[in-house]
């Protein structure tokens, strides 16, 4: 998603199996002192923290700059997807499935010196629950009936049904010192940076915790520096302000990188996926063929051809290669006007209807509508495009559902859960695929789990409930000093603590 909304949706979650029982040492790298640790790491990214609470609305740039960099959780999904033990050292299941025991990693401190304790692991949980609540992790974990803290090192879990997916939801719950206060404008982590200072509208500094619990960083510290547009951030890093771009937006720009020796491109897998997304609940996209019909009139191929230029793929559907539900289901989504028009005419809209597409006002939304309106066109339908800022989405669309059809952007891995919720802001209702996703929730392994989400996936996929455009690349450019940067982006975190300038 955008570097706007992620705190709105970036987070929209997930299914992955927790694997009943775990243990774990330090599964984070770093280093000891090296002759280059003492170098700051330059970065560049377009994605500014709206502040620094990843329950308040925070956005893409705060995970991306906070998430395993200053604060931490019970787990952590790795660059690769994997869920790993970090402040939980061990963690027990019950038989039923409906408790869950963590014993926590000893010695842990804040930021401020205060011993991490089990009070506050509860108080972290019961944040993110909260009423005032933004977090995307909320209705998740609505399965958690009571959290508890018997002692200082133990946290206990008690859920009203199974949820083969907590650990990983648990991977992105902050564990916060209990007592912090002001939290959108401070923080108070156990990661192995701190927070330096934040110039908005410029940059964000992380130092070094001396009192980390695990690895020393493998540098001095990390200045996150925020630009508003791609071709100033390629700029700086053509020109050694920036050391590294966390995501690459511009691809006609990689051809000034490319056959550089100064620079490397790494392509990783990306999870975020370009929708059209309808309102499901309003004429006429709560009919399944003018859904059908509107995409199979939107050639998803030239579009992504015109705007990544040979990069990212076609989709088919919500979930991406990287999802262990995965399958190719691009040939339900094949471009056919005439086939358009016909499941047009069937649905009783021959001669097309007309329909506002509300549209984030930052690149690539605005020129894929733009794209779209030329295609639809071409099957009778009107398409009035209404640009609206970031803020204006969220209002209009995510929290009042006022609109018919949205451009948006949605990060995360296993996400095709949330069409499994008729209350998502797309609306679909679909009581066998809402019961397939909770029995998916319910299963006691991943076998069963997957076997449920690939039915689930493939009936929305044959329902067109949203058209998914395309997959996204995830390019990132670094200078050839730099090594041990992530490359996925998964879920647009950036743990910065294993990068090594010299």
């Amino acid at each position: 998603m955008s570097s706007k909304l992620a705190g709105v949706l970036a987070a929209l979650t997930l299914l992955v199996a927790a694997c009943g029982s775990g243990t774990g040492n330090t599964p984070r790298g770093g280093s000891s002192a090296a002759p280059g640790s003492a170098a700051t790491i330059e970065v560049g990214s377009l994605y500014e923290p709206q502040n620094l609470d990843n329950i308040a609305g925070g956005g893409q740039g705060v995970t991306e700059a906070f998430n395993g960099n200053v604060y931490e959780g019970l787990f952590r999904l790795t660059d690769a997807g994997k869920v790993e033990n970090l402040l939980a050292e061990s963690y027990k299941v019950a038989d039923d499935g409906l408790t869950y025991t963590f014993k926590l990693r000893q010695g842990v401190r804040f930021h401020s010196g205060k011993a991490l304790t089990a009070a506050d692991v509860t108080n972290s949980i019961e944040r993110v629950l909260a009423e005032d609540s933004q977090s995307a992790r909320k209705s998740n974990l609505k399965v958690i009936k009571s959290v508890t803290a018997p002692d200082d090192a133990t946290a206990v879990v008690e859920l009203s049904s199974r949820s083969i997916s907590l650990v990983y939801n648990l991977s992105y719950v902050w564990i916060v010192n209990a007592a912090a206060k002001d939290l959108t404008t401070a923080a108070d982590g156990t990661g192995p940076y701190r927070l330096g200072a934040w110039k908005r509208g410029s940059t964000l500094s992380l130092a070094p915790f001396s009192g980390y619990w695990g690895p020393r960083p493998a540098n001095g510290g990390v200045v996150f520096h925020y630009f508003t547009e791609a071709t100033a951030l390629n700029n700086a890093l053509l020109t050694g302000a920036v050391d590294i771009v966390t995501s690459q937006q511009s691809p006609d720009a990689l051809s000034q990188f490319t056959g550089n020796p100064d620079y490397k491109i790494g392509e990783g897998h990306s999870t975020t996926k370009l929708l059209l997304a309808f309102n499901d609940r309003r004429a006429p996209f709560d009919k399944p063929q003018v859904r059908r019909a509107v995409a199979a009139a939107i050639d998803d191929a030239k579009l992504l051809e015109s705007v990544w230029a040979g990069h990212g793929s076609l989709i088919g559907s919500m979930v991406p290669p990287t999802d262990p539900w995965y399958e190719d289901l691009t040939s339900l989504d094949r471009h056919d006007v005439e086939q358009a028009k016909r499941d047009l005419a069937a649905a009783g809209y021959a001669q097309g209807f007309r329909f506002t597409l509300d549209t984030p006002n930052y690149d690539p939304h605005p020129t894929a509508a733009t794209f779209i309106k030329g295609e639809l066109a071409k099957v009778g339908i009107t398409v009035d495009i209404n640009v609206i800022t970031a803020d204006e989405w969220y209002t209009k669309v995510y929290k009042n559902r006022d609109f018919a059809a949205t451009m948006q952007e949605h990060v995360n891995d296993r996400d095709v859960v949330w069409y499994g919720d008729p209350g998502f802001y797309w609306g679909y209702d679909d009581e066998q695929v809402t019961a397939w996703v909770a029995e998916a929730e319910r299963a006691k392994t991943t076998e069963e789990q997957t076997a449920l989400l690939k039915k689930a996936n493939r009936r929305i996929a044959e329902n067109a409930a949203s058209d998914w455009i395309y997959l996204y690349p995830q390019i990132v450019v670094a200078s050839s000093a730099l090594s041990g940067y992530p490359v996925n982006g998964l879920n647009s975190q950036f743990y910065a603590y294993g990068i090594k300038k010299g």
